[in-house]
């Protein structure tokens, strides 16, 4: 109600502000987005494969332009479809979006609850064939998939949400698969929320696996999960199907008594309290009566400082490495958690408040999307010295940049804040976007 009136400070009467200032931006930075987009042809990908089931006729606002827009609200964190009213003349976004308007939200929101399964596996082949695109700039020499669940919470009465006695929350319970060397979101599902972690997981994963081997058949293919994971058929999945793995289990009797020489070493070596801090790795062969066959059990056994309890780590493997490198490989997994993290703060993963699941698996899918297409921007077109930045860094020094529209006879200049501390970071990302040779289709 105050966007036309001058309004003053009261630590300051000399200084008053409007929101008059005319055609401005606060998102320039989303220019370099736009630009590492077109290199890698994401734009034409959804325009090509992407569509809803719309009877109309005719629309102003074609459900590509709508995905796009949602990409690019939500790297810059407008992620209510309401900001989509704020914006719609905002001119970064009419030039990055190639529109004199941007669609409302009453558009946006039509365009969701037009979703449904096929849209989302139009999704599935969308991130398929934009991460055959990026392995053509730069391909992995192994595959690190970290599997996961997590949970996003929902409100009043949703499509398929539950109560979940694991986090003691009423919300949705998805599965996540990320890279864990480049931060990539491979695959998302979004299931019911009273299903546990690994039920129907070797199903989520095979079809991922069948992939790497089928383009890659010489990738090595390594899997991480914690001990919600251990689950025979998702051993099965990927002993027959070449994929190295390293899953931890739960603690219990049998196992610690297959460890007992390496406990009783310990507390030899801790007994007269010369040591504070002792530990022990070992190994040992184990079927538990739903395996199928033996497997290799790793095993840390560990008396942390100042505590007298021992602390035990088991992880059933297929690797051939000593067992400290697959406890440690294994424990490397943690840095999952910071992605998560960084999906549900910074791309708004729990945006799920449609009353239909499918609608909410594609909005899911959509927010995926953003995350990867700005880990991609971040892994190949940012310098060096910011590759490791998270995405709340990323936007205010890159992407949260003041600009103003200058229109000439025949150019639209983008006048940027001269004030800016990182216009040679700007300059270097879009050399460096420029450098980038992908293989397009």
């Amino acid at each position: 109600m105050h966007s036309l009136a001058d309004m003053t400070l009261e630590s300051n009467s000399y200084c008053k502000f409007n929101f008059n200032g005319g055609s401005l931006s606060s998102d320039a930075g989303l220019l370099l987005v736009k630009e590492f987009a077109a290199k890698i042809g994401f734009e034409k990908t959804v325009k090509r494969l992407f569509h809803t089931n719309d009877s109309a006729l005719f629309r102003l606002h074609t459900d590509s332009e709508n995905f796009m827009q949602m990409v690019y609200q939500i790297i810059a964190a407008y992620f209510n479809d309401n900001d989509a009213d704020e914006l719609t003349a905002d001119p970064v976004f009419t030039e990055i979006l190639d529109k004199d308007l941007l669609a409302s939200q009453p558009t946006i929101s039509r365009f969701w609850n037009r979703m449904d399964e096929t849209t989302l596996t139009q999704l599935d082949q969308i991130a398929g064939t934009m991460r055959d695109i990026i392995y053509s700039i730069r391909k992995p020499e192994c595959m690190l998939f970290d599997l996961d669940s997590t949970l996003l919470p929902t409100y009043g009465s949703q499509e398929g949400e539950a109560f979940n006695y694991h986090y003691q929350a009423h919300g949705y319970h998805p599965l996540l698969c990320y890279d864990g060397l480049t931060g990539d979101l491979l695959k998302s599902e979004l299931r019911d929320g009273t299903q546990y972690c690994s039920l129907n997981a070797e199903k989520f994963m095979l079809p991922l696996i069948l992939e790497y081997r089928l383009k890659y058949p010489s990738m090595p293919l390594y899997m991480r999960g914690d001990s919600g994971f251990a689950s025979p058929k998702l051993y099965d999945t990927c002993e027959d199907n070449d994929c190295e793995y390293a899953i931890r289990l739960k603690e219990n009797a049998k196992l610690r008594s297959y460890a007992s020489y390496a406990d009783e070493a310990l507390t030899r070596a801790t007994k007269y309290n010369t040591i504070d801090y002792a530990v022990e790795y070992g190994d040992f062969y184990y079927q538990a009566n739903t395996w199928r066959q033996p497997r290799r059990v790793v095993f840390k056994v560990e008396k942390p400082s100042n505590q007298m309890m021992h602390l035990y780590t088991f992880i059933v493997t297929s690797m051939k490495s000593e067992p400290y490198q697959v406890v440690r490989f294994y424990c490397n997994r943690g840095n999952m958690e910071n992605m998560i993290k960084e999906g549900k703060s910074g791309f708004d993963f729990s945006a799920v408040s449609s009353s239909s699941k499918a609608v909410n698996a594609n909005r899911l899918a959509i927010h995926t999307m953003a995350y990867n297409l700005l880990n991609w921007f971040r892994n190949l077109a940012l310098p060096a010295a910011m590759r490791r930045l998270r995405i709340d860094a990323i936007r205010i020094k890159l992407l949260k940049v003041a600009a103003r529209v200058i229109h000439s006879a025949r150019y639209k200049i983008f006048q940027l804040c001269s004030s800016c501390p990182y216009k040679k970071e700007f300059y270097m990302t879009l050399e460096n976007i420029g450098a980038l040779h992908p293989k397009l289709e």
